[in-house]
């Protein structure tokens, strides 16, 4: 996929370094935001890194000893991390440093994701060019479904509609997005093809409040925009994947878009001139 960029190279700023910083800010896959502003990251050794707000300083406050996915904060400020190597997810409750187990019985569980209501959804990537089911979900009483059994070619992030009414799904391997709608008694519908990235892989997605949908690919270093009609741009790529380098997981604060780069070890930052799209609303 060859598009011209909408905004140049230089627009993406180093909002944290963590290169030789102790401690490092190591490979982080993911990124999610606090209530306080501070800026949460995951490590390729289960580390649980903590941000200052201005991006003056780094923590780690926990560790799974394994190797930390996608992370989201609950709406009570617990964080839930999808850890790659123990095939769990783990909660973080808000001011703990200490993990403890939430769900098991994933083949890799991927990223989580929160509704207004407090059910978690979580997507399991199967296996590596081993297409498999699917996405799960909790209820906030810790009951457990597969919410959504088909077959997916690495299901990847995932992001609730900013309506409520469907769940964002990144299929890797499968080189777009596809949306699942959620009917009036939470079930889940038959796939909807969004969008498609030929030669593309995508990887994380968030939506801004207008309902345009970012796509962080992991390779090429880039992001892309889907508007409402499925319309896609590319926002920004670094040819260089230096400012931007295989980003996978992305989170808005305020109008500026954060970038998890797997490849390095920095967070990065893009101004988009629109803020991420507040929890869906209850249906």
């Amino acid at each position: 996929m060859t598009l011209e960029p909408l905004l140049a190279a230089d627009g993406i700023r180093v909002f944290y370094d963590g290169t030789l910083t102790e401690p490092q800010l190591d490979h982080p896959e993911c990124v999610a935001v606090a209530s306080d502003g501070s800026i949460w990251c995951g490590g390729e050794r289960g580390q649980i890194f903590r941000i200052e707000p201005d991006g003056s300083a780094l923590e780690q406050v926990a560790a799974t000893g394994g190797f930390c996915l996608g992370i989201a904060f609950s709406p009570a400020d617990d964080l839930y991390v999808c850890d790659l190597k123990h095939a769990v997810v783990w909660r973080l409750p808000a001011g703990s440093d200490r993990p403890e187990l939430f769900a098991d019985g994933f083949r890799v569980p991927n990223y989580p994701a929160f509704d207004a209501e407090g059910r978690l959804y979580v997507s399991d990537s199967h296996g590596f060019h081993d297409p498999g089911p699917g996405i799960y979900r909790f209820s906030p009483d810790g009951s457990r479904e597969l919410w959504y059994d088909e077959v997916v070619d690495f299901a990847n992030g995932i992001a609730l509609s900013p309506d409520g009414r469907f769940l964002y799904v990144v299929e890797t391997f499968g080189h777009g997005v596809f949306r699942v709608p959620i009917d009036e008694g939470g079930s889940a519908g038959a796939r909807q093809e969004v969008a498609s990235f030929p030669g593309v892989l995508p990887d994380g997605i968030a939506f801004a409040a207008d309902g345009t949908l970012y796509v962080a690919c992991y390779e090429p270093s880039m992001v892309l925009r889907v508007d409402a009609g499925g319309d896609v741009a590319c926002l920004v790529r670094d040819e260089e994947a230096h400012a931007l380098c295989h980003p996978t997981n992305l989170a808005f604060r305020g109008t500026t878009l954060l970038l998890a780069n797997l490849g390095r070890w920095h967070v990065s930052a893009v101004e988009v001139g629109v803020e991420g799209a507040p929890l869906p609303p209850h249906r």
